[in-house]
């Protein structure tokens, strides 16, 4: 007989977690690009599970959350479906992140359950007063840890997972109909007792059918089961029944009616007067307002149902009502055990339509806690940045900025001028600057950013320009290096293609100081890029960024200032959550003498219209781009496209002027030269690929020609129109696509409703009708939503389960004000009214708030 395998140390526990998070997260980066790559994921997960596990024994939630682990990659290589892959994925880092959170609480002086007393799902602890969150639904009655595994995929471990897991529509199925008034195609409930039944098997179709007569105080009617055969004996002779089911014709047309039967649910008893507003506050799935659940294969809403409603009568008298009474008052919410009651079993009087719009009383309730515990998590975020204590301050106004404002060109805005006051103030400041540059396509954020460079680097300190591609690095490089080579600092360039010696040379400029200010990509992370006296992190369109690549760049210096730009306006209701603890500068104005863009739209079949604009401008002496979709799903089709337009518009469009292409698989030098040609002005128009969405600037090209438009996305098109109006001439966008519409600004077919138009239309039609990069964002916003719109893993956007950032803006800012206000009285939340408050204002966000302190 072998030994018992001894437990698992602290240390030997994290080595698995490592183990099983590096390939894990390996598969979520690029917003869950890798999902397909990763070779044989689901043996080596389910393996390295079964290796923790034998190392046990374990507490409690630790096994759970490693058998829920090994159910999600059971099957793992056999699902193609990429959003299936991508849900178990998401799941599975939770779990890690659980997982490790609850190993080190009993490394630290808990002690780990023994298999002995760890309850089965037959066996729930009695008297269970653990809170919510930490009693696993593996042990209510009626799940174990097979449908335990089912429920995970939907985001549900615990009880309070399965509390706020709200319904996602609800129907009405109060409204109970007489057998002798129902007609033919209708979709009907009736109440009646069950006559007689009959079970019908055809083995050759694989098929049973269980026919049950129910009749009321007006008639009979036959109920038909498909593949139920195990009701027969749940709907036995004089059972009272509520049927819901879709009305067909009998052999013998209208007077052999029949019912498909959807639901149906056995009752106490039956009432011969029931009106037809009749509900039975006894039954859960007909007879009332029935709530629908998000299903998963194995796991139906009429299931959860049932569990909803067991948990709710013995687990309701335990959830904590954390809000102060004060805010309950205020705004006249509801008790948090009365929203989750209401939201699960809606009674009269209530609207239908509130509860689909989750706008009822319940709804509001629950979305303004989960709005008002972020809230509190940005604030309390805020406070800390500035309680921080920075090394390195910058001076207020050095002399080398005047220099500056001396060799520029041109006048900074009033808008300007401003903003470059406020980061000049936190620079000086003791604590490190945490700040938003929001500004339009053109409105000057680059020359700003100069500025804070120039001014960390005139007190002796190192600045870093990071910015998402090698193209806008370049662009960068080559703007401000002549400008800071006249005021005495030093600047390299640092992407991911520099090798050897060059490279070498680089990185010891920037570990010794030499190298003052250093602009590159993402290579700027790397273990291998170490500075000297980092004063200054500017990231630029820092949506490009993952959290992580943020965060491990600001910790390369010792509390540095950090400014973010960002050329894609922000909705305000975004704004909040995902720069809540940030503070924000815009600038609201261009630079003066830029004329609006014109843009128009035309058809496909409409293009040599659109070429003629072309040509017209090209002998005006002015520039155009062409630029051509590049989308992951179809990179290489795409790329070959733009290659073949370049070659055809030489040879037939533009055949007396020059034409270029440039794309992100050229070679660096290639790259530069066509770019520097261009600006140059030796190439008339530019065949692109969307690596010049930002940072290009060439104020003699006036004309953006876009290709298959209806494939970008809003912002990307407000970007890339963004390329021209940088002169003083008038400056055109172009846009080509299949859309239905005519050009010159049509707004869709005639006489149909916004919201039947599809939203590749719309997003043309808003374009047409504004080039406010803002009013442009929270169109977006409308269309698309605010998970496809930014993205979860660029911007960090927080995964509400109840609140909806475009329904519940007003919602937020009332969550808002409330949050910084008690902050302001109790800043440590250390009364004893307000520790439930905090320790789930941790619970909820510590670990994705400690991800990064920058958005």
């Amino acid at each position: 007989m072998q030994p018992p395998t001894a437990p698992a140390s602290a240390t030997e526990f994290k080595d698995i977690l490592q183990r099983l998070s590096r390939p894990i997260e390996f598969a979520a980066r690029d917003n869950y690009a890798h999902v397909h790559g990763v070779k044989s994921l689901g043996p080596f997960v389910c393996e390295q599970v079964l290796q923790a596990l034998a190392r046990g024994p374990h507490a409690v939630p630790v096994e759970i959350n490693l058998l829920v682990l090994r159910q999600l990659f059971q099957d793992f290589d056999q699902t193609s479906d990429a959003e299936e892959r991508k849900r178990r994925v998401q799941r599975a880092r939770m779990l890690l992140r659980q997982l490790a959170s609850e190993r080190v609480e009993v490394a630290q002086g808990g002690t780990a359950s023994p298999p002995t007393t760890r309850p089965t799902s037959s066996t729930k602890p009695v008297g269970d007063r653990r809170p919510l969150w930490e009693r696993a639904v593996q042990f209510l009655k009626g799940v174990g840890p097979k449908r335990a595994a089912l429920l995970a995929r939907l985001g549900i471990v615990t009880v309070e997972d399965l509390l706020w897991s709200l319904p996602w529509r609800y129907e009405d199925r109060s409204r109970l109909t007489r057998i002798n008034r129902l007609t033919p195609g209708s979709r009907g409930i009736i109440c009646g007792t069950v006559w007689r039944t009959h079970l019908k098997k055809i083995p050759q179709r694989r098929l049973s059918i269980l026919e049950v007569t129910v009749e009321d105080a007006t008639g009979r009617l036959l109920a038909l089961f498909f593949n139920q055969p195990y009701l027969e004996e749940q709907l036995a002779v004089g059972t009272p029944v509520l049927l819901l089911g879709r009305v067909v014709m009998g052999r013998s047309g209208w007077m052999d009616l029949r019912m498909e039967v959807e639901e149906y649910e056995r009752i106490d008893s039956v009432n011969p007067a029931a009106s037809v507003n009749s509900t039975s506050p006894r039954t859960l799935h007909i007879g009332r307002i029935v709530p629908i659940y998000h299903e998963t294969r194995g796991w139906t809403s009429r299931q959860m149902r049932v569990l909803i409603d067991h948990v709710l009568h013995d687990s309701l008298a335990d959830v904590v009502n954390i809000l102060p009474h004060s805010i309950e008052a205020r705004q006249k919410l509801m008790a948090m055990p009365d929203a989750l009651r209401w939201a699960h079993r809606p009674v009269e009087p209530v609207r239908l339509e509130e509860l689909d719009r989750g706008v009822s009383p319940a709804h509001r309730r629950l979305a303004f806690e989960e709005l008002f515990l972020l809230e509190l998590a940005l604030a309390d975020r805020h406070r800390g940045v500035q309680r921080e204590q920075k090394l390195l301050r910058s001076q207020a106004a050095p002399a080398m900025v005047q220099r500056l404002r001396s060799i520029l060109p041109f006048r900074l805005t009033v808008a300007q001028e401003r903003v470059i006051r406020d980061i000049f103030e936190d620079m000086a400041s003791p604590h490190p600057m945490n700040r938003l540059l929001q500004g339009d396509v053109g409105s000057g954020k680059t020359v700003v950013a100069l500025h804070a460079l120039v001014a960390a680097c005139a007190s002796g300190h190192q600045a870093a320009l990071m910015v998402p591609t090698e193209l806008l690095a370049e662009q960068h490089y080559l703007n401000l290096t002549g400008l800071l080579d006249r005021l005495g600092l030093s600047c390299v360039l640092l992407c991911g293609k520099e090798r050897g010696k060059l490279r070498k040379e680089r990185l010891e400029q920037i570990a010794d100081g030499r190298a003052q200010v250093v602009i590159g990509t993402h290579a700027l992370v790397q273990s291998t890029v170490r500075f000297a006296r980092l004063g200054l992190v500017v990231i630029d369109e820092q949506h490009r960024f993952g959290v992580m690549q943020r965060k491990t760049l600001t910790e390369k210096g010792y509390q540095p200032d950090v400014l973010v730009l960002t050329a894609t306006p922000i909705p305000r209701t975004l704004a909040m959550t995902v720069y809540g603890d940030l503070d924000v500068s815009v600038i609201d104005s261009l630079p003066p003498g830029r004329k609006p863009i014109r843009t128009l739209a035309f058809h496909q079949s409409q293009r040599r219209r659109a070429y003629q604009v072309v040509r017209d401008e090209i002998r005006a002496g002015r520039q155009a781009y062409v630029v051509y979709p590049l989308v992951e799903e179809s990179e290489k089709v795409d790329l070959e496209a733009a290659m073949q337009a370049a070659e055809r518009l030489q040879q037939e469009e533009f055949a007396d002027y020059h034409v270029g292409l440039v794309h992100g698989r050229l070679k660096t030098e290639e790259r530069t030269a066509t770019m520097s040609a261009f600006k140059a002005g030796r190439i008339q128009v530019l065949v692109a690929t969307t690596v010049i969405e930002v940072g290009v600037d060439v104020p003699n090209a006036s004309v953006m020609v876009i290709e298959h438009a209806e494939r970008f996305g809003l912002a990307q098109l407000h970007q890339l129109r963004g390329r021209v109006g940088r002169g003083a001439q008038q400056s055109y966008c172009l846009l080509l696509s299949g859309a239905a519409g005519s050009h010159m600004g049509s707004r869709g077919a005639a006489g149909q409703p916004h919201d039947q138009v599809s939203p590749a239309r719309q997003r043309l039609d808003a374009l047409l009708r504004s080039t406010d990069g803002f009013v442009i964002a929270e169109e977006d916003l409308r269309i698309r939503g605010p998970g496809e719109l930014f993205g979860t893993r660029q911007w960090g956007l927080p995964d509400f389960r109840v609140a909806n950032l475009i329904r519940d803006a007003a919602l937020l800012e009332q969550a808002r004000k409330e949050a910084f206000a008690l902050l302001e009285q109790d800043p440590g939340l250390s009364t004893p009214e307000h520790q439930p408050l905090r320790n789930a204002m941790l619970r909820r966000w510590q670990a994705k708030l400690a991800l990064g302190d920058v958005g």
